[in-house]
């Protein structure tokens, strides 16, 4: 005797009834999973644990001769750093300045006349306060987490009279 074609049907139409009861009990249970990290991962993004300017370094470089010992940029855009000098020869700062996009136009606090520029021996250092400046102003007032410029002194040798240029990177989130 021949099988009939609903004994054939049925066996197919169960098998798929199974895989199709698996996949949604798959979803079912995972989907609850996913959702969870799903919420976690969102909660995390906004409270900003995935904000560079959490994880930014801070840190002052200077050209040979120079080395930042301390430097804080307050919120009022004020950097504040302690410079140590180790050239071979005595120098006179004429003028300093930061700026985010290193121009040196507008952004240097100059020390005129020379009776008030400072002095610095071999390996002497000092504290300036110099106001920042953005590509679009001073840093004051702007919503900047992490301010990324450069700093610029110049300065004269104290023997020659010759000037001179060092040029640093600072990297500081404002306090």
């Amino acid at each position: 005797m021949k099988p009939s074609a609903d004994t054939l049907i049925n066996p197919i139409l169960l098998f798929s009834n199974m895989r199709l009861q698996s996949a949604m009990e798959f979803l079912i249970t995972y989907g609850w999973a996913f959702t969870i990290i799903a919420i976690v991962l969102l909660a995390l993004f906004v409270s900003g644990y995935f904000s560079p300017s959490n994880y930014a370094g801070q840190e002052c470089t200077l050209t040979s001769g120079f080395s930042c010992l301390s430097f804080f940029l307050y919120s009022n855009g004020i950097l504040s750093v302690n410079l140590q000098q180790s050239l071979s020869v005595p120098i006179n700062v004429t003028m300093i300045g930061c700026n985010q996009n290193g121009s040196i136009a507008r952004m240097q606090k100059p020390f005129n006349p020379p009776s008030n520029q400072i002095f610095m021996s071999i390996g002497g250092n000092y504290t300036f306060s110099v106001a920042c400046y953005t590509g679009t102003g001073p840093l004051a007032g702007n919503t900047v987490s992490v301010f990324n410029g450069a700093l610029i002194i110049n300065y004269t040798n104290d023997e020659t009279q010759l000037p001179g240029t060092a040029i640093g990177r600072v990297v500081a989130k404002p306090i």
